[in-house]
């Protein structure tokens, strides 16, 4: 089958968070981690038959969302997971909110590094809970974890330790020493790692492959809790379905305690979207990482000759840009942008000033608009 990844949908008037934000204003919204294409028509055929049931009440998780992700678990990431071990969620938002709750007292920390996806952040502080940030370090082009850091900053409360990978907003997928040596580290302070990979699908380097943290071995195992959703790599993420790996049953007693009362069903039409996703996405999702490799390529290729100024690291995932735009000395660079007719995330939510993020998941004459405006607001910077 073709997909047709070149046609740009009008999604005025459709609630869109990502456009909503400038209705009304000549800016364009690159922005928000939310693709501007259409899902996979196999998807799509499925969420109208579950329409055609006319019913949407309180949904359990489904047999067919259950048996997909467990199939896709192991067919795609080698991975035997147990259906005990999964907790469905709304969100993997609400699901840092409630790993916050469950795994720290209030007063306690609970650490990750920096600059990283804002709810990472927030979420200790919403719990009452406080949030160790260390920066990544940056070798040979690449970010990386400074474990010298981590043990300079890691307390004696501390009780979590939240990774992203792969990374957003860095783009790195982390090689299995770096890895081992952030799990060693999470049992010598006895801290319960928390993992985030909801853009695992989403590798635009042909030379990397994503590591499950749960691929580490039982013991790692056994103080992981993995967060995952289909929602980025399909494009679904208003329909709320994510879900929470725990093999440790007193770690998930304690996620599933902490939830109790904040976290509602996942819908109906979630459940459904998750089920077709992994059981009939794979060939959508491979044309759009091709797609997605072209875009990132261009991306490159317009920085390099057109905004050398501007800092980028290797994209090796993720449709997310991460530009150091510090050497334009912009004292509000998200303003600048956005008066040049662009929107584009505030790297000071990540922890980084000076520095912003850029979704090119879009078609490529969108994308190739917003690149020009992106050129136009950087030449004429204050």
């Amino acid at each position: 089958m073709q997909y047709d990844f070149e046609t740009i949908p009008d999604r005025a008037g459709t609630g869109s968070l990502k456009w909503e934000k400038y209705a009304g204003k000549d800016i364009l919204p690159f922005w928000v981690a939310d693709m501007d294409f259409c899902s996979a028509p196999e998807i799509i055929a499925d969420l109208r038959h579950r329409l055609g049931h006319g019913i949407f009440g309180y949904t359990l998780p489904t047999r067919d969302a259950v048996g997909a992700t467990i199939d896709y678990l192991a067919r795609v990431h080698r991975l035997n997971v147990d259906p005990s071990w999964l907790v469905w969620l709304p969100g993997l938002v609400p699901a840092l909110n409630v790993v916050a709750r469950a795994f720290a007292q209030r007063g306690e920390s609970i650490l990750t590094c920096t600059p990283v996806y804002p709810p990472f952040l927030t979420a200790p502080g919403n719990q009452d809970r406080r949030c160790i940030k260390v920066p990544l370090a940056t070798r040979e082009n690449r970010a990386v974890f400074d474990f010298d850091a981590l043990e300079a900053a890691v307390e004696a409360d501390t009780r979590a330790f939240i990774l992203c990978n792969p990374h957003n907003p860095v783009g790195r997928v982390f090689e299995p020493g770096e890895l081992e040596q952030l799990a060693a580290f999470c049992e010598r302070h006895d801290l319960v790692l928390i993992s985030d990979e909801i853009h695992c699908d989403l590798l635009l380097d042909e030379d990397r492959s994503h590591i499950p943290t749960l691929a580490l071995g039982d013991e790692v195992a056994a103080r992981t809790v993995t967060l995952m959703a289909p929602s980025k790599t399909y494009n679904l993420p208003g329909l709320a379905c994510a879900y929470a790996i725990i093999p440790d049953a007193r770690l998930r007693a304690r996620f599933q305690r902490a939830a109790r009362g904040m976290i509602t069903e996942v819908n109906c039409f979630g459940y459904a979207g998750c089920a077709a996703a992994y059981n009939k996405g794979e060939n959508w999702r491979r044309a759009l990482i091709g797609v997605l490799r072209a875009n990132r390529d261009r991306v490159y290729a317009f920085l390099r000759e057109e905004l050398p100024g501007i800092g980028l690291l290797p994209m090796e995932a993720t449709y997310l840009a991460w530009l150091d735009v510090r050497p334009l000395g912009l004292a509000d660079p998200v303003a600048h942008f956005e008066a040049g007719g662009i929107g584009l995330s505030n790297g000071a939510d990540f922890g980084a000033p000076g520095f912003l993020r850029l979704n090119f998941g879009c078609p490529s004459a969108r994308l190739e608009e917003g690149l020009a405006r992106l050129a136009a607001a950087a030449r004429t910077r204050r």
